[in-house]
Parts: structure tokens; C-alpha cells; sequence
């Protein structure tokens, strides 16, 4: 495991140009899901021109261990919320606390616009995740199917902001 002293927080800038690194860092951070999840992940669509134009509609935050992108975070702002989605770190630099500095990057953003809480959605089976996502204050609101399947295939997960 790489260990990280402090990794910097920083929004994505409008000139950024380092999608390449961002989706090989999604795509290794979400490998775990491969034959676990059903359906497979949304991440398997994604191109570094996805990902431009996600950027463009969403606020992103990426966390920087010197020059190395180790996590990623995308959020769009909605009416009375944030979606949180694209939540990534690497695999090698997980458990260190910075899936929680992203998404407090997500939470002072959101505050920031008056918005009153972030939901973000797990697939059922990353039980991990679930636990993970409830010590970060989230809570279970509902369940949903993807089109297509009859029994639920996500968790919405909602944190109220103060």
C-alpha cells in the first residue's frame, strides 16, 4: 500500500487535461466490481471524452499525492442536492481517508450553494460500500432496479447537511 502523507484536494479546472490518468484511475478503483455487480458498471462506458463533458455539467474534485491523480470525485448540483457519483481512489491508497476528503470537497461545495444534502447511489452488492458510505453520515433511502430487472439493483444513499 502507498502510503500518503497529506493528498491535496482540488477542483478540476476548466483547462484540464489529464482525463487519460482520471479514467485509468476510475477503471482501476471499479475493476473490484467486475463479475460481482449485475448489470456491469456505467464506468465500462466511460472515454476521456465522457468524462470531459461530465466535467463540464458537474463539479469535480481530484486528489493529488505530488503529481499522481489517487482519487476522484464528480457531483452535480440539482434542485435541493448534489449527486455524488464517480466516487474513485486507488486501489493501492484506499483506507486512507481520502474517499472522505473528496467527499467533504463535495459537502463544503454543496453548503457553499445552500443545497441541503448529497445522494449518491450503490449497487446492492458492494456491502463495503454501504458501510462505508453510512460512516460518512449517509443513510438508506430507497431501492431501485436498473431497466430491465425485476428485483433491486441500487441503494440511494442521502446525507443531510448542517
Amino acid at each position: 500500500m502507498a502510503r500518503i502523507a497529506a493528498p491535496s484536494i482540488t477542483r478540476i479546472p476548466a483547462d484540464f487535461g489529464r482525463w487519460d490518468d482520471v479514467l485509468a484511475l476510475i477503471m482501476r478503483a471499479f475493476a473490484f466490481m467486475d463479475g460481482v455487480i449485475d448489470p456491469p458498471s456505467s464506468a465500462h462506458r466511460l472515454t476521456v471524452d465522457s468524462l470531459r463533458d461530465k466535467a463540464r455539467l458537474e463539479s469535480g474534485f481530484v486528489a493529488l499525492d505530488g503529481d499522481r491523480i489517487v482519487g476522484c470525485v464528480f457531483a452535480i448540483e440539482r434542485a435541493d442536492d448534489f449527486y455524488v457519483g464517480k466516487l474513485a481512489v486507488e486501489p493501492d491508497c484506499q483506507g486512507q481517508g481520502i474517499g472522505r476528503q473528496l467527499m467533504r470537497a463535495v459537502e463544503i461545495l454543496a453548503l457553499d450553494r445552500g443545497k441541503a444534502a448529497l445522494e449518491l447511489q450503490t449497487r446492492i452488492e458492494l456491502t463495503a460500500n454501504h458501510a462505508a458510505f453510512a460512516r460518512l453520515g449517509f443513510h438508506e433511502t430507497e431501492r431501485t432496479a436498473h431497466e430491465g430487472y425485476s428485483r433491486p439493483t441500487s441503494i440511494t444513499m442521502r446525507k443531510a447537511l448542517s
